[in-house]
């Protein structure tokens, strides 16, 4: 296989120990180009656990097998720079590193945008920042609806607001996938909505989208799998219209739910999944 054609995620027999407890236990999954997918998940489930495997925080354990536990793009070895323009990814502790400080929290939008070419928290004074680099950040804050905030300070935006600065930071260096954590955390529901739609927009347009969430809510119509996890392992793994109305949710998350469907986005109600694994609730 070469770069164009490897799986962006690939995952053999991956086990991660933090401590003496087993965060993830025995992930066996491949997500390919162009691939929607959302790994869902309650609190614990392993899902921070599988977000650090992505930006190299954490490694998961040698195996006996003949391949490596994870590959990304192809590839064993990163550079974390480098993966950077090949990942972008955007989660709660990113949110909470760029508004945490008080110097971070006054910088310019388009700044924190520019930062993402440098895998900084700010631009430097050893950073060059070119005319092309300035024009892709602008076109990256326009693909967000955020334009309009270049020159705003970070602290005076709203959580929403940030959020759509940051996928914009993610995306000027022009990844091939974006991985999104919780992103909707902090929003009303109308700001959840129109971020999501934002987000749909980005998936047509041909950045493959790995969403990790606790809110069934956030997957949109365009993911077309879902990942079951809990307890460190994968319960269920395949289509959405089959996993979400299926009682894998309510297993992951320990209750009685019921997921129905409306315009291609799922909602969660009280009351259990009628029918066996695999039978559609729709």
């Amino acid at each position: 296989m070469n770069a164009q054609t490897d799986p962006i995620l690939q995952l053999r027999h991956a086990s991660v120990v933090r401590g003496h407890a087993k965060v993830l236990d025995d992930l066996t999954l491949t997500v390919h180009r162009g691939e929607h997918v959302a790994i869902v998940g309650p609190n614990g489930a392993g899902k921070s656990s599988l977000i650090r495997l992505l930006t190299l925080e954490d490694y998961p354990l040698a195996t006996a097998d003949a391949e490596p536990p994870l590959k990304l793009f192809g590839r064993v070895r990163w550079d974390a720079a480098e993966l950077r323009s090949k990942m972008g990814i955007v989660s709660a502790d990113l949110h909470e590193r760029f508004t945490g400080g008080p110097w971070v929290a006054q910088t310019a939008a388009v700044e924190v945008v520019l930062s993402g070419f440098f895998a900084s928290r700010g631009v430097f004074d050893h950073h060059e920042v070119t005319e092309q680099m300035r024009a892709l950040a602008h076109e990256a804050l326009a693909r967000m609806e955020a334009l309009h905030l270049a020159a705003a300070r970070l602290d005076r935006l709203s959580t929403g607001e940030v959020r759509r600065v940051l996928i914009a930071r993610a995306l000027v260096r022009t990844p091939e996938a974006l991985v999104l954590d919780e992103p909707t955390t902090g929003l009303d529901i109308v700001a959840r909505h129109r971020f999501m739609e934002r987000v749909r927009q980005i998936a047509r347009d041909g950045t493959t989208v790995l969403l990790v969430t606790q809110h069934i809510d956030e997957i949109f119509p365009e993911i077309g799998r879902v990942i079951l996890l809990k307890d460190g392992r994968i319960i269920d793994d395949g289509p959405s219209s089959r996993v979400l109305p299926g009682p894998g949710v309510a297993e992951a998350f320990g209750g009685p739910v019921r997921v129905t469907s409306e315009d291609g986005y799922y909602y969660v109600r009280p009351g259990p999944q009628p029918g066996p694994r695999g039978a559609s609730a729709l």
